[in-house]
């Protein structure tokens, strides 16, 4: 797979580390906004400062908003571990003097209210023509040529535009079961990111049941509203039936970007990290800690771009095919493509010796000393959320030549452009070949010394979409082809 490097600025492997490093120390905090009345002399906000410090508080932004002969009012950004962390430090602020707290904001919960997404129309209505036009009696017309023209229904509605994005709320980030209506924050941030990254309309879909043969059901009914159905959040082993009896069952793509878009961005990743090193993906043994939907859906695409030896691991250890305990039909599937030597034990035991490990379970399973006896390069990617398997500060130390995080290996790097490709192209599915031609992408928008392009960056998105959509012509043309080719041969 070759690697094709955006040259716009450099930076060597050590400060990507760095920068990552940077970054986790900020990861996972609570963000608050103080807005703090400070007496107008020298040393008050010191005070502050340093009272924040002493309890472990990190200073973000800090704004002056407000001045009087008497006094000076700023405004700072906080990060806290917990709200009990926040009430320790306001306790000590509180004591100073000629400092007043006036307010205390929760910017994260501010940004979110009233929701996230609207409904906006794109036409005008200036005059009764356009209205016209835009409904009775020039809509009829428009009605009428989908009925002689079915195959026109994407290009006259916002059918080719738009995404409905499916959640029952049962696996919700690193929160678990939350239901459906604590999971739609998520499902509008995923709409927000879709539109302003890629330009594509979005409706979050809350289903209110966790039964997969309605979960099918329903969205078999409303699939006509869309051009794709994106489920999201859904548990495994479940999410796996409802995404194959949806694909099954309906003539739009269907992508469940828990599993597609973790698998396409650890590829991207691993792919630059082996660039680097001049090493082959074949030649090496991967170890994925989690055997969910992120987990078997990454090992079958590494599979498919080269890997040969890959190994999962859940909680009892080791997947082979014939373990007698803690097996399902997914699993069984699984086993019987990976682990090829038929490994078994715990993931401390079968890390020993391992290239590249992937975790994709839970927040602190991988010690120092399990790194430590991985073998070079020790590509370390500890994508658990909220909270990685090991920090990445404890992984470098412990020997690990990359180490990388969810920040960092993200899904939004994936899912907007494979979305929009599929989008653009009329992709009638999702293929392995448009996925492994994303990873190939994102690998390719990555600065030189970095792993990974930026999630902001808009040409890393293009770039994936154009290679998505590009992968899917590329497989129509050869499929239309091939009855030509055979009736030559007949003749």
């Amino acid at each position: 797979m070759a690697v094709t490097h955006n040259r716009r600025r450099t930076s060597t492997p050590a400060e990507a580390v760095e920068e990552s490093l940077v970054a986790e120390k900020y990861a996972h905090k609570l963000i608050r906004t103080l807005r703090i009345r400070l007496d107008d002399r020298p040393g008050t906000f010191a005070d502050v400062s340093t009272a924040i410090g002493r309890r472990g508080g990190l200073l973000g932004d800090i704004r002056r908003v407000a001045i009087d002969s008497h006094s000076v009012v700023r405004e700072v950004t906080l990060y806290v571990d917990s709200v009990g962390h926040l009430d320790e430090i306001l306790g000590d602020v509180a004591k100073l003097s000629g400092i007043t707290v006036e307010r205390v904001t929760d910017d994260v919960l501010e940004l979110h209210r009233g929701g996230k997404l609207r409904l906006a129309a794109i036409p005008e209505i200036r005059t009764l023509q356009d209205l016209q036009m835009i409904y009775t009696p020039g809509v009829a017309g428009v009605c009428n040529h989908i009925v002689a023209h079915p195959e026109d229904f994407r290009r006259y509605t916002w059918v080719g535009n738009t995404v409905a994005i499916v959640t029952d709320g049962s696996a919700v980030l690193g929160l678990g079961n939350i239901g459906p209506r604590a999971a739609l924050p998520v499902m509008e941030g995923k709409a927000v990111i879709l539109n302003r990254f890629v330009g594509v309309g979005c409706v979050p879909i809350l289903l209110d049941t966790q039964d997969a043969d309605a979960i099918v059901e329903t969205v078999q009914r409303i699939a006509p509203t869309f051009g794709i159905i994106m489920l999201e959040d859904i548990a495994a082993p479940k999410c796996f039936e409802i995404e194959t009896r949806l694909a099954s069952a309906l003539p739009i793509p269907v992508f469940h970007d828990d599993q597609h878009g973790t698998a396409v961005v650890v590829l991207a990743a691993i792919t630059n990290a082996l660039s680097q090193a001049n090493l082959e993906l074949g030649r090496l043994r991967v170890v994925i800690l989690g055997s969910g939907a992120a987990g078997a859906t990454t090992a079958r695409l590494l599979l498919a771009a080269g890997a040969c030896d890959v190994t999962l691991c859940d909680r009892a250890g080791a997947i082979y095919a014939g373990r007698p305990e803690g097996m399902d039909d997914a699993k069984a599937r699984i086993a019987a493509i990976t682990n090829p030597q038929r490994r078994q034990g715990k993931p401390a035991d079968v890390l020993r010796g391992a290239h590249v490990l992937i975790g994709l379970s839970s927040k602190g399973i991988v010690s120092a000393e399990m790194v430590g006896s991985m073998a070079p390069p020790r590509i370390v990617l500890a994508l658990a959320n909220p909270d990685p398997e090991i920090s990445l500060r404890e992984a470098v130390a412990a020997g690990a030549g990359v180490a990388l995080d969810g920040r960092t290996v993200n899904n939004a790097l994936a899912f907007p452009g494979i979305i929009r490709g599929t989008l653009d192209s009329g992709a009638r599915a999702i293929t392995e070949t448009m996925k492994l031609a994303a990873a190939k992408a994102i690998a390719g928008q990555a600065t030189e010394g970095l792993l990974l392009p930026s999630i902001l960056d808009a040409a890393a998105h293009a770039a994936v979409a154009e290679a998505v959509a590009q992968a899917w012509r590329s497989g129509e043309a050869s499929t239309r082809d091939q009855p030509r080719r055979r009736s030559r041969v007949k003749e």
